[in-house]
């Protein structure tokens, strides 16, 4: 069967896109290289690109990705998600087996007989230097929001070389990177990008619209309208649910205290403060202290690089911005010797000209209550923004749907390090004072102290 044939036969299945999702399916199909979608909650995101990406494999023999925020949220998502409305698997309608020359179920890959080949990625690895796989001709990256912002730099230059396309497909997480590509989106020439929330597709009916506030309400109480909002009505200003510091940044963005005119005075330090990975990221946030507020300046995070690289990047920073160096805040574990080495992370900071600190050891609920106080102190310039202020807003506990209630830690994601930081940041930036304890009260008679002697004087009469 040659591609001609082929794509006669796609989408399989008699496939049709619905009405609502008729403009974007037309856009890729006519050759778009770069689509936006934010649609609520079973618009059919996956579905359409999943159509799109098997035809762009027969038009085009090459390698093709469908990234998830995580690696095991593809076989949630698509790899064996079944459709309630056929009974078949998503994947299988999608990729028709007789269109592929094999199938591998354990790392989720497909190739076909004109030898293109689709494979699935998680931004968390890709990010640690795990898997970034080889050119692509085509990139799907679904619920954007919820990924790591950092994976679409190392796959865009491959894209832009090899005169591929892209589509991201999300529901809301709050005024994060998605929503910034999506502004970008909007206003770029040859891009596509389109809103779609329950009302605007008609997908869900009203009746079901209600009975799902109603539910939301009864499951989550109060935070039941941001899910709803956030969901079925595509709010980028809903609180994101089990967010723990959602208030703290929803001030932050309706004070404006996200600003590009944020400059650090040049004869004060800028203070650096770090969340140390190994395998994981790498995360830092430079602040400074004026008055009662603090002006936080930036933010890096990267993955599988040594000390060198990052002290590299402060130094550049230096050199860009003036910034006058100062502390290098570091959690308590720096101090322990690396096994090979045998020094300590702050030994090997130190031989570099870095000026570490050890954070002052606490429990985890301290620092996230200092984070708390701190955040409405803050100004935020812009470059905080991907990576950053999107990590704060998005450090979240999870949902246990049996116990209906918030899980006790935190979600271990790409929020994690940087949120990490900041936490550090927060117990550090203003020490505490040190204040004696009072001596304690005597109540009642004691006992005096003795007398000093002042040697034997005989027997006294």
């Amino acid at each position: 069967m040659n591609a001609i044939d082929l794509t006669m036969h796609l989408p399989a299945l008699g496939w049709k896109p619905r009405p609502h999702q008729m403009q974007m399916w037309r856009y890729l199909m006519r050759g778009g290289k770069r689509a936006v979608a934010i649609w609520h909650r079973r618009a059919g995101k996956d579905e359409v690109c999943l159509h799109a990406m098997a035809v762009s494999m027969i038009k085009r023999p090459a390698n093709y990705v469908y990234m998830f925020p995580r690696f095991t949220d593809a076989r949630r998502g698509i790899w064996d998600s079944v459709n309630p409305h056929t009974g078949r698997r998503r994947i299988d309608e999608a990729f028709p087996h007789e269109m592929r020359a094999n199938t591998r179920d354990d790392t989720m890959q497909i190739r076909f007989h004109n030898q293109s080949t689709f494979s699935v990625a998680g931004s968390d690895s890709v990010v640690s230097g795990t898997g970034i796989g080889s050119s692509v001709a085509g990139f799907v990256f679904s619920e954007y929001a919820l990924a790591n912002p950092s994976a679409w730099g190392y796959y865009r230059p491959i894209l832009e070389e090899n005169n591929g396309w892209a589509a991201f497909v999300t529901t809301p997480r709050g005024r994060n990177h998605a929503l910034t590509l999506f502004q970008h989106a909007q206003r770029t020439p040859g891009w596509f990008a389109e809103l779609l929330t329950a009302e605007d597709t008609g997908a869900i009916s009203p009746e079901a619209l209600a009975e799902t506030l109603r539910e939301y309400l009864s499951l989550y109480g109060e935070a039941g309208q941001a899910m709803y909002d956030q969901e079925l009505m595509c709010s980028f200003n809903a609180a994101i649910l089990g967010s723990f510091y959602s208030r703290e940044m929803a001030a932050v963005r309706v004070e404006e205290r996200v600003r590009d005119d944020v400059v650090a005075l040049p004869d004060q330090y800028v203070h650096r403060y770090w969340d140390l990975g190994v395998h994981d990221d790498t995360s830092i946030w430079w602040a400074q202290s004026q008055g009662p507020q603090l002006i936080v300046l930036d933010h890096y995070a990267a993955s599988g690089v040594g000390l060198e690289h990052y002290a590299g990047v402060i130094e550049k920073k230096h050199k860009e911005h003036g910034w006058l160096h100062g502390t290098d805040y570091v959690p308590h574990d720096a101090k322990v010797r690396e096994f090979g080495s045998g020094r300590t992370r702050v030994e090997t900071m130190q031989s570099m000209g870095l000026r570490p600190a050890l954070v002052p050891d606490h429990r985890i609920d301290d620092g996230i209550n200092a984070v708390r106080r701190t955040l409405p102190l803050c100004v935020f310039h812009s470059r905080c923004e991907d990576g950053g202020l999107s990590a704060l807003e998005q450090y979240r506990r999870e949902w246990d749907d049996d116990k209906k209630a918030f899980r006790a830690s935190a979600v271990h994601d790409w929020t994690s390090h940087p949120a990490d930081a900041f936490r550090y940041l927060a117990m550090s930036w203003k020490p505490a004072p040190r204040i004696r304890p009072p001596e304690p009260k005597q109540d009642g008679w004691r006992i005096p102290p003795p007398r000093e002697s002042t040697g034997y004087r005989g027997l006294e009469l």
